[in-house]
């Protein structure tokens, strides 16, 4: 199973996205863009994971959301990873974020996951070039520069299923709260 662990944002921030890829979409409608319904924050990539393994990781990721509160983050400007996917920024509590990408990762290698060591790197990805160098992105990353998006609040994470092909699909498998910031079950001041 290839899995990852993600943030996905409430609908208004979609609404918000939706808007600026339509803006762009008509720029460079030869880019692969990516589906409302795929859009989400990752946390940590875990690749492929052997079914077997899902219960533990599971009971381990709900300890590692409980030990982080919510947290405010937006979406602001963008930028490409070589010449092949173009993503939008993120601003906020970027340390909170950071610091729960780590405890996931943890919590994925405690439940025998054999994770990739790679730098992290917070982004939503808008588009994907279908060819590598076949689209110069960087009109496109200029033109997202100024997308400020509204602060939503980072209140759960989810364990996702990817299936890759033409069309790829998502399957959420499990969704985990994070603690609420104040006591009583507040959401957390909104961090810009």
């Amino acid at each position: 199973m290839r899995l990852f662990v993600a943030l996905v944002p409430p609908a208004a921030v979609l609404d918000e996205i939706a808007a600026e890829i339509n803006r762009l979409r008509s720029a460079a409608p030869e880019l692969r863009w990516a589906k409302r319904d795929q859009w989400h924050l990752t946390v940590a990539f875990l690749g492929e994971v052997e079914e077997r393994r899902t219960p533990g990781l599971a009971e381990r990721l709900e300890r590692a959301a409980h030990r982080h509160d919510a947290f405010g983050l937006s979406f602001s400007g963008g930028g490409r990873f070589t010449h092949s996917i173009l993503w939008a920024g993120v601003r906020g509590d970027r340390d909170r974020l950071r610091a729960l990408a780590g405890s996931v990762a943890a919590a994925a290698r405690r439940a025998g996951v054999d994770l990739v060591d790679r730098p992290y790197r917070p982004h939503l990805t808008l588009a994907r070039s279908r060819a590598r160098g076949d689209v110069d992105l960087r009109p496109l990353v200029a033109s997202v520069a100024d997308f400020a998006g509204m602060t939503w609040t980072a209140d759960a994470i989810h364990l996702i299923q990817s299936r890759l092909g033409a069309n790829p699909t998502y399957t959420t498998l499990g969704s985990w709260p994070l603690r609420a910031a104040r006591a009583g079950g507040g959401k957390p001041p909104e961090t810009g």
